[in-house]
Formats: C-alpha cells, sequence, structure tokens
C-alpha cells in the first residue's frame, strides 16, 4: 500500500469512531413519553404549553416484529 491510501484507511476508521461515539446510552424514548417530557419542561420554565400528548392505543404486533 502506498502512503496515501494508509493515510485514507486511518482517516476512514477514525472517523467511523468518532461516528460511533455519539448519542447517548440509554433507553429511547416513545413519542408519548417526550411529549410529556417536554410539557413537564416548559410547565418549570413557564414557557407556552404545547398540546397535551393523547394516550397511545396498545401495542399493535407487525409481522416482521419476530425478526428482529
Amino acid at each position: 500500500m502506498n502512503g496515501g491510501r494508509i493515510f485514507a484507511v486511518i482517516a476512514l476508521l477514525l472517523a467511523a469512531a468518532a461516528v460511533a461515539g455519539c448519542g447517548r446510552k440509554s433507553a429511547l424514548d416513545t413519542p408519548y413519553q417526550a411529549q410529556v417530557d417536554a410539557r413537564k419542561e416548559a410547565e418549570k420554565t413557564g414557557a407556552p404549553l404545547p398540546a397535551a400528548p393523547e394516550k397511545p392505543d396498545r401495542d399493535k404486533p407487525f409481522i416482521l416484529d419476530p425478526l428482529l
């Protein structure tokens, strides 16, 4: 390998490592829970309240769920 290819491979590996480190390590929030949290935060700060979230329907299974 010449120097250019080695540099490109190293740069690609560093970029992949940087992207892999993004985000947070915790459970994902459901859209309903995110709306509830946003409403609580708005109440604390005195900002205009967003619309009240609607309780979601029960979990509906999808045909591809067993694959996940």
